[in-house]
């Protein structure tokens, strides 16, 4: 098996990049036509591939997602914790809500 190393560029604003290949997989997907407009659109504003722009979609979608099921097991976790030092359960139920609502977007 090849060992893949990391590769560092510099950007034009002369930020470091840096490059881990990763193994991929090829994938069809039917897209409305009328939204690949849209996307080919977004793409060359941005100076880059539909391509890209897809992969930087789902890359962002699904940090999002990973830090929504982060932020959903802790409160479970709190859940479990409070519920071991609180008897009430409207009290253990009040206090998950308060966190909800300071941690909310």
């Amino acid at each position: 098996m090849k060992k893949q190393t990391d590769e560092t560029l510099i950007t034009e604003e002369g930020f470091e990049l840096r490059l881990r290949p990763r193994a991929a997989r090829p994938v069809t997907i039917h897209i409305p036509a009328d939204a690949l407009s849209t996307l080919e659109k977004i793409a060359a504003g941005r100076d880059m591939s539909v391509e890209a722009l897809l992969k930087l979609y789902i890359g962002q979608s699904m940090r999002q997602e990973i830090a929504k099921l982060s932020a959903d097991r802790v409160l479970e976790k709190t859940e479990q914790v409070l519920r071991q030092h609180i008897s009430s359960k409207d009290e253990v139920s009040a206090i998950l809500k308060e966190i909800r609502i300071e941690v909310a977007p």
